[in-house]
């Protein structure tokens, strides 16, 4: 590949998760230029995969775009990834930094779920697959950072919790028009919510009250992750950093928690100055 293809594959995948994930391409901006390259190719990555199902109305085409991308992982014929430039540049990352195929396969094995509208029976099954799509995340950026160490995949995957609970309830407004629920069933049933009422989108007491013991799950996973992240090298610390978002909309949530059904976007400026004074802090802060 030439030295322009290259850059230009780049700066796709930076624009690209910059456009739909804001939270970790600016937490990116704290890392060195060259782990900053790579770990946008591995965000560049979740993107494509994780909005397939925001881009076909059937599962078949899903399952057909999910199996391309498990084809160029493992090297099979049809998921060639000429003039694709994240799977270019995913790839470049996947041999420089030696990551592991399996646990980039698996995330695609897990995303599969999104495609049908089946429910997340229980909270242990939302931890399972929350560990394998945003704590594979969190497991794949460290080893770009940093040599692996004893604890990695544990603090990955409650950090990979501890976010994606709270993308969950982010995702509530649009989960809820699309009938899908990712919400366990278990936790529906303790609180005496129905999927009809998840589905009509109304803030119910029972609903708000659910959702509260949801935000406590995350905040146990955070803080259990926060306490690991003091004891790990610094070098890992940074890519550690959309965690501070966590802390950020856990604390608002616990002042104030709003309708849940509507969409409550945090400003971009508002993610900036969270990850900046964060990164300056002892929890974050790097070399």
């Amino acid at each position: 590949m030439s030295e322009t293809g290259s850059q230009s594959d780049a700066a796709f995948c930076a624009s690209l998760v910059r456009e739909h994930d804001f939270d970790r391409y600016a937490a990116t901006l704290f890392v060195a230029p060259d782990i900053r390259r790579a770990l946008l190719s591995l965000y560049a990555y979740n993107v494509e995969v994780s909005r397939i199902r925001d881009l076909v109305s059937q599962p078949l085409p899903g399952e057909v775009r999910l199996q391309w991308w498990h084809d160029a992982l493992t090297g099979h014929e049809h998921g060639g990834v000429e003039g694709n430039p994240v799977a270019a540049e995913l790839l470049l990352t996947v041999q420089r930094f030696a990551l592991p195929v399996e646990r980039l396969t698996r995330l695609i094995d897990e995303h599969q779920f999104d495609l049908y509208n089946d429910p997340m029976p229980t909270m242990a099954a939302l931890d399972g697959y929350l560990g394998d799509t945003r704590g594979a995340l969190f497991a794949l950026a460290m080893q770009i950072v940093a040599p692996p160490f004893a604890e990695s995949d544990h603090l990955a995957h409650h950090a990979g919790i501890a976010l994606g609970i709270l993308q969950v309830i982010a995702s509530l407004p649009r989960d809820s028009a699309h009938r899908q629920l990712y919400v366990p069933l278990d936790l529906l049933v303790r609180h005496g919510v129905s999927q009809k009422e998840m589905f009509a989108g109304k803030a119910m007491p029972a609903i708000q009250a659910m959702l509260t013991d949801l935000r406590g799950e995350a905040r146990q996973h955070l803080d259990h992750t926060l306490m690991l992240a003091g004891e790990t090298p610094p070098a890992v610390r940074p890519v550690l950093l959309p965690l501070a978002l966590v802390r950020r909309d856990l604390a608002q949530a616990e002042r104030r928690a709003g309708d849940p059904f509507q969409p409550q976007p945090r400003s971009r400026l508002a993610t900036l100055w969270t990850l900046w004074r964060a990164a300056r802090s002892v929890s974050f802060r790097g070399r």
